[in-house]
């Protein structure tokens, strides 16, 4: 099946050789393209023969010789080529099962797709492979890959994920791991269920696989009001989130004298239950497990920390940041740090409650447009309002205002109105925070 081409890139192989947006890939070296994995496995050749369809109709056989690993310099309309696979899983701990009725179509989505783990980092369960999907994984190295584990108890397994099919995860990893694949792994612990001693097994299991299994994040469920007919879970509180750092101190202490890392780490989302302060920026080893809310506190106070003293200090201003109840207490204090360097410097934080989903959803990334405008529409707001971009849908940047949207589907814009404030959009770990600040004061 011919593939058509949306993108050509300037200066690639395929500008030289007068590929267009437009036509279509039609083979690589006899071999049809299926999807991206297809295409990144066989362009990697120092000798290409490609087979290309033009837009008119004729047909090119191009013989190239590049690089190794050398792209041709295309993107294709459809990102991975054919439908992507949907999750077979119903998972009891499921969000978007726990979301209500009349969002946009693509928040119901549930996608399981190797292609999407190995393009945008999604996590994989596993389940929805067979045993040929597992050898192309292989076959084309593909790696690393990201799986949510949840367990390795086989049994534990298929009531979480409510899929008979669920218990092979074990033997699965291990075909991986002996073929060399990376993985990076997941667990949405639950109270009850995955946690305490099932953790532990879970932990010591996937160890056994260092350093094919780079790491473990684990993260808390996340429970909505939207629940109804849906399994029961408690909440991890103070207590019982201390009780779960503890325990996971002690294996990342003796994986720390192992092998000189902790393997293991929860998400910040614990330390804020148990009020304890995350661990230093050494532990989390580059920072590379963000995605899972892993380290996000830490980077962000070094973040604002090294950039402190780029804030110009001639200049008035008035900001306020909106966030949710989690990250409150660490935006309220880089705003204090922030108001003593410069006094004239007035930003301060607002609170934002997720009634939309329910108040038990504490991120940022997870609060509506409408929920802000509810929630400020008495406050006194600085000229500029400040957001994280984990608060707008992915590609964000890409876009226009009225492209950039909220999970309820209020866009930018139509904040930007509600409020009669300029909103700027900053990196959800800070990292641009103070040029906002400077680009949108006034020297005296």
């Amino acid at each position: 099946m011919k593939k058509e081409i949306l993108k050509v890139h300037r200066g690639s192989i395929a500008e030289e050789l007068d590929i267009e947006p437009g036509d279509y890939l039609i083979s690589i070296n006899d071999n049809s393209v299926k999807d991206i994995i297809d295409y990144k496995f066989l362009v990697t050749d120092e000798y290409l023969k490609v087979d290309i369809e033009k837009s008119s109709g004729e047909i090119w056989e191009l013989e190239i010789e590049k690089e190794y690993d050398e792209d041709l310099g295309v993107e294709f309309k459809e990102a991975i080529l054919d439908k992507p696979q949907t999750c077979r899983n119903k998972c009891l701990f499921c969000f978007i099962d726990q979301l209500p009725k009349g969002m946009r179509k693509t928040l119901y989505f549930k996608d399981d797709d190797s292609r999407l783990s190995f393009l945008q980092g999604n996590f994989l369960t596993l389940t929805n492979m067979s045993d040929e999907d597992i050898d192309r994984i292989i076959k084309y190295k593909i790696s690393p890959i990201n799986i949510s584990v949840h367990t390795t108890n086989p049994e534990l397994r298929v009531k979480l994920l409510n899929n008979r099919f669920a218990g092979n995860l074990y033997e699965r990893i291990t075909k991986l791991a002996s073929a060399g694949i990376k993985m990076n792994c997941q667990v949405v612990l639950c109270p009850g269920l995955n946690n305490g001693a099932e953790l532990k097994r879970t932990i010591e299991d996937l160890y056994k696989f260092y350093p094919n299994v780079e790491n473990l994040a684990v993260v808390p469920i996340g429970v909505t009001k939207f629940r109804e007919g849906l399994y029961q879970f408690e909440l991890f509180n103070k207590e019982t989130a201390r009780k779960e750092i503890d325990m996971v101190k002690e294996y990342q202490m003796k994986f720390l004298k192992e092998v000189g890392k902790p393997f293991v780490r929860l998400s910040d989302e614990f330390y804020v239950i148990a009020e304890r302060d995350v661990p230093d920026s050494g532990f989390y080893d580059g920072f590379n497990q963000l995605e899972d809310g892993v380290g996000v506190i830490r980077v962000f106070r070094e973040n604002i920390h090294n950039s402190l003293e780029n804030l110009k200090k001639n200049t008035r201003g008035n900001f306020t940041v909106i966030t949710g109840a989690s990250a409150y207490n660490e935006i309220l204090g880089a705003c204090e740090k922030v108001n003593y360097f410069n006094n004239n410097i007035k930003i301060e934080p607002i609170k934002i409650l997720n009634n939309f989903f329910g108040t038990t959803i504490t991120v940022a990334g997870l609060i509506t447009g409408i929920d802000i405008i509810e929630q400020t529409k008495d406050k006194e707001l600085g000229e500029y309002v400040i957001i994280p971009d984990v608060m707008l849908r992915k590609g964000y940047e890409l876009a226009d205002n009225d492209f950039k949207v909220f999970l309820d589907d209020t866009t930018l814009s139509e904040l930007e109105i509600r409020l009669k404030r300029k909103i700027l959009v900053c990196d959800y770990t800070g990292e641009d925070l103070i040029d906002l600040i400077n680009k949108h004061s006034k020297e005296e």
